[in-house]
């Protein structure tokens, strides 16, 4: 008796610790890709408005620099700034020729044979850190990442069979996409849903210098993406009765606002038109189903969901002053405006040098011709260039492959003489060079295995003038699209000013927190909810947003400015940027005068008055 009593203690002991432990929590990771805060209210986008006024909405937010998709995605998926990534653009200079690229050295990685070939080559994990995906299957969780080709497969882009994390993109069905598993397919057929995802349609049309871009929301596509996660993948998961974690990347608004018709050749109405506002309209649609989906399949009270973006966007301008480029003519360029290819072109005449295009198998341009996705080999031999630019958009990186310091003045010089310029970033290696920062300062020298740019090029910006300048913002772009489309990548605040909030049983209820935030620290964030432990190779990391989880405390925060040297005219790069400990949040960068949200006051000493 008193064996079996002692007995039915233990028993009782043992259900009441169980009893006690925490719930397992599932998250949801929702990217509205391109989407800028201040259009997020409730008449725009009510999903998003509601769930972070129920939960917490971060105001004073960031994206990394440069702010484009692949380098913010891989700083979600691992937690990790892109000096230890490696993803300094969506293109970048690979050293070797890509075959999924077409034999090319700048190759665009969204793409998910691009991606495999990359990692390939760098020891099968181009990122050299584990993402929050792999890591949660490797302990047993569902995972899933679902939406727009490249930044998707980012989250678990090392294992490509389908059988691990599922993984839905544009490529889905087709040769070039990762399978899908026996579970998943039955799942679809249940649910009478294609095995391979629509295009793009007519959202995927971008138009002509002298015909508009779409008129059209990437609906189609999209709506396929949250049909596969409402009604295949959450009750797959549900089934499984494990946590999960579930990231979803939609397109739009984006890709919409690349594309828009709505102000060929003109500033305004820009990317504020018609269109894009269908778009983001668009992306809340799919955050609002999702939420119905959790709630509907009793996931709702176990579930975090956390919604970014991954950059802000701008207007693009095509005017240049100073432009070698620009005082040419070109096919399908608009007389007086800056080509594709501009930073190449102009590079290359400056320093006498021959250009070639590396995405034509290494061509030699004439002097009436552009390169065909911007990019740029200069030199005597495209085999051994000189000089490489990735061109990316609002930003460009410049690669010198001999790391030759004398070479890299010359090249400092020429940039700082041009107009569409508005600072410079120099990789240390090269030696201190007045009018320029160096790439540590903004978290782009670390521990990566992907070539380091020699340099970064920022482009000028500006606001047309309306009352909140992020949502209104101009840059000068690198880009076979239009003046009057959109695109980002630029050190300007409208394009580092990102969306970010969250909501669900690990956050807390009504929060606005001002601390500044960034895609990172959302990496680290989602690591700690899953109770992930993941080493890290590199040490430039992001944080955990103590301040938004459920009695979790707040940091404070410092704001400061750092000035280079002048250069011979006076250029001067200034960065303007907020820290939390030793982490530091960039909210905007270049020459003062010539980027939105930099003035000209005068520099604040890194011993600013904390808030």
């Amino acid at each position: 008796m008193r064996r079996f009593f002692v007995s039915c203690l233990v028993g009782l002991s043992i259900l009441g610790a169980a009893q006690a432990q925490p719930q397992p929590r599932n998250v949801v990771l929702f990217i509205a890709d391109g989407l800028r805060d201040g259009l997020v209210n409730a008449v725009n986008a009510p999903a998003m408005d509601g769930l972070m006024k129920a939960g917490v909405r971060f105001t004073n937010t960031h994206s990394l620099f440069p702010t484009f998709t692949m380098p913010n995605a891989t700083a979600m998926a691992t937690g990790h700034m892109l000096g230890d990534t490696g993803q300094f653009g969506n293109t970048i200079y690979t050293a070797f020729p890509v075959p999924g690229a077409g034999e090319s050295l700048t190759p665009f990685l969204e793409s998910d044979p691009v991606l495999g070939d990359v990692d390939a080559h760098f020891a099968g994990n181009y990122l050299n850190e584990e993402t929050i995906l792999r890591a949660a299957h490797a302990q047993g969780l569902s995972t899933a990442s679902i939406g727009k080709l490249g930044p998707s497969l980012v989250f678990d882009h090392t294992a490509r069979s389908g059988q691990d994390s599922i993984l839905i993109d544009d490529s889905t069905g087709r040769p070039s996409g990762i399978p899908l598993s026996d579970d998943l397919r039955t799942r679809l057929d249940a649910a009478g849903l294609p095995l391979q995802a629509p295009t793009r349609g007519a959202n995927g049309l971008a138009g002509t210098a002298d015909s508009p871009g779409t008129l059209a929301a990437n609906v189609e596509q999209q709506g396929y993406f949250t049909d596969v996660a409402t009604k295949a993948v959450l009750p797959l998961f549900k089934a499984r009765g494990k946590p999960f974690v579930l990231v979803y990347w939609s397109r739009d608004p984006d890709g919409t606002q690349h594309n828009q018709g709505d102000s060929l050749g003109r500033l305004v109405p820009g990317i504020n038109g018609p269109t894009s506002l269908a778009a983001i309209r668009n992306a809340d649609a799919n955050l609002a189903a999702l939420l119905g989906a959790l709630k509907a399949l009793g996931l709702a009270e176990t579930t975090d969901v956390i919604v970014t973006s991954d950059h802000g966007f701008s207007t693009i301008s095509k005017e240049s002053g100073t432009s070698f480029a620009a005082s040419q003519a070109y096919k399908g360029v608009p007389k007086g405006q800056l080509p594709p290819g501009f930073l190449a072109i102009d590079l290359a005449h400056d320093l006498g040098l021959g250009l070639f295009d590396p995405d034509a198998r290494g061509i030699r341009l004439a002097a009436d011709a552009f390169p065909s996705r911007a990019n740029g080999l200069i030199g005597a031999d495209p085999a051994k260039p000189e000089v490489v630019v990735a061109a990316n958009g609002g930003s460009d990186l410049v690669y010198l492959p001999n790391g030759d310091r004398a070479l890299v003045r010359r090249v400092v010089d020429a940039l700082a003489r041009q107009d569409y310029v508005s600072g410079l970033f120099v990789s240390a290696t090269l030696g201190p060079i007045p009018g320029t920062l160096p790439l540590s300062a903004i978290a782009l020298d670390g521990s990566a295995l992907t070539p380091m740019p020699a340099i970064v090029v920022n482009f000028r910006s500006f606001s047309t003038g309306c009352a909140d300048p992020t949502t209104c913002g101009v840059e000068v772009s690198d880009t076979g699209l239009q003046q009057g489309q959109g695109m980002h990548g630029s050190f300007s605040r409208a394009d580092t000013r990102n969306v970010m909030g969250a909501a669900g049983p690990s956050f807390r209820a009504g929060l606005a927190s001002a601390v500044p935030a960034s895609n990172a620290d959302l990496g680290k964030t989602i690591a700690q909810l899953l109770g992930l432990t993941i080493p890290g190779k590199g040490r430039l990391v992001g944080r955990v947003l103590t301040e938004a989880l459920a009695n979790g405390s707040t940091p404070t925060f410092a704001r400061a400015e750092l000035r280079s040297e002048p250069d011979a005219t006076g250029h001067v790069t200034a960065l303007a940027y907020q820290t939390v400990g030793e982490i530091r949040y960039f909210d905007a960068a270049g020459y003062p005068g010539r980027t939105l949200g930099l003035d000209n006051s005068p520099a604040v000493s890194a011993a600013a008055e904390a808030h």
